[in-house]
């Protein structure tokens, strides 16, 4: 069994396009949620999300953009990041062992709803030539494994909003068993669509509007209403820890645990027990105890059931412990990215070890009396003392995916 490093990461985010700049916004506890802009169609109620800013032409030419739906763009400039901040080099034998994994939730939506568009409203007689390979699920995998020239594995994996964690942690596990040598491993997802909003719109879930915008997603909060839809990619370079002490890599820590379940009950209403297998499962391929896990970055949906469903679970495995772990729900700045949330989520929790500071719940005023853990409300904490961190995502279908992420010494 070979141990497992991380090496580079990358991202595209509400909350910046950098590693630094996200985690300076994170840590300010400042939110990329805002007003949606006049074009989206104005039979929607609810009418905030977390936007990235982002131009494709700033990270390929004009050409490439045209044929890639946003969640590719995102996708390949993450990856890209990712891969110069491992200051990787690889030879054609070591490409045969190199992959990517990625998580999303629904492809290329965007290109998906504007052929429907151009289809039903304005009775087009032919779509633009690459529809299908734009709006496929895979197609970010493999924008990305041309652009490196990646031979090994290259899958993608579709739970909803644990997407990407599972693309992690399974990539995680291929590494640490021999399969691959080096993966590009995490989530794209670009969901910001009319028809996309109004179907979450519709099943009850969308945050409601705050007297501030920013304010709008709550988690853990007893005010809470739901979560903001945000957009955006991360990327992450795992490579086998032997292979990135040789190259002289930095790391940032090293992979020490994944657990998946499923709840196996219902589709939609989170299970406290699927939660707590996936957390003790996690916890058990790290050969570590309760006591071992210095911060953990929540699920944390701002939804009424996940966040009561999430605390008893934490509860369940952790005891009394519970009480002595620092938690917050990053979403509350950044929106809930969905396939890409547990990625975002990773680097999050990943920085926040790096830089040995906890990432606010930024909109925590009013606590729930049932959610009654350290959820670090309003402001970071710095010089924490962080050896270990965890990042929880469970998923609309019922599949949990748990990371754990450990100092390297």
């Amino acid at each position: 069994m070979r141990r497992v490093a991380i090496t580079g990461m990358g991202i595209i985010s509400p909350l910046g396009n950098t590693c630094e700049d996200f985690m300076v916004n994170l840590t300010a506890g400042r939110s990329g949620i805002r007003k949606l802009s006049a074009d989206f169609d104005d039979r929607l109620s609810i009418r905030i999300a977390a936007q990235a800013e982002f131009s494709a032409e700033e990270h390929c030419t004009k050409k490439t953009a045209r044929t890639l739906d946003r969640v590719s763009q995102f996708a390949l400039a993450a990856a890209s990041q990712a891969w110069k901040d491992a200051g990787m080099e690889l030879s054609e034998e070591e490409q045969r062992r190199s992959g990517v994994y990625l998580g999303t939730g629904m492809g290329g939506a965007r290109t998906l709803e504007d052929s429907y568009e151009q289809l039903f409203r304005h009775q087009a007689r032919r779509l633009h030539p690459l529809t299908v390979v734009m709006v496929m699920n895979n197609a970010a995998a493999s924008c990305i494994s041309i652009e490196h020239r990646l031979k090994g594995p290259c899958l993608t994996f579709s739970t909803a909003c644990s997407s990407s964690a599972v693309a992690i942690g399974e990539a995680f596990r291929s590494i640490k068993h021999g399969y691959a040598d080096v993966m590009l491993a995490g989530g794209t997802e670009s969901l910001l669509t009319s028809g996309v909003m109004m179907s979450w719109e519709s099943i009850g879930t969308l945050a409601l509007e705050a007297e501030d915008p920013s304010t709008s997603c709550r988690p853990f909060s007893k005010d809470r209403t739901g979560f903001v839809l945000g957009e955006g990619a991360a990327v992450l370079v795992l490579e086998s820890l032997d292979r990135a002490k040789k190259r002289g890599a930095r790391i940032y820590g090293e992979m020490a645990g994944y657990g998946s379940t499923a709840d196996a009950e219902h589709i939609t209403k989170p299970s406290v027990e699927g939660q707590a297998f996936a957390i003790e499962a996690a916890l058990k391929e790290a050969g570590m105890g309760p006591g071992q896990i210095d911060y953990i970055n929540a699920h944390g949906t701002a939804t009424q059931a996940n966040d009561v469903a999430e605390t008893l679970a934490i509860k369940k495995v952790f005891g009394q412990r519970a009480y002595a772990i620092p938690i917050s729900s990053t979403k509350s700045m950044h929106g809930h990215l969905l396939g890409a949330a547990g990625a975002v989520e990773l680097v999050a929790s990943v920085l926040a070890l790096k830089h040995r500071t906890i990432p606010p719940t930024a909109t925590l005023t009013l606590p729930d009396p049932e959610c009654d853990l350290d959820y670090v409300p309003l402001k970071a904490r710095t010089n924490a003392d962080l050896k270990a961190v965890m990042s929880n995502s469970f998923a609309f279908g019922g599949t949990n995916a748990v990371l754990i992420v450990k100092e390297h010494e």
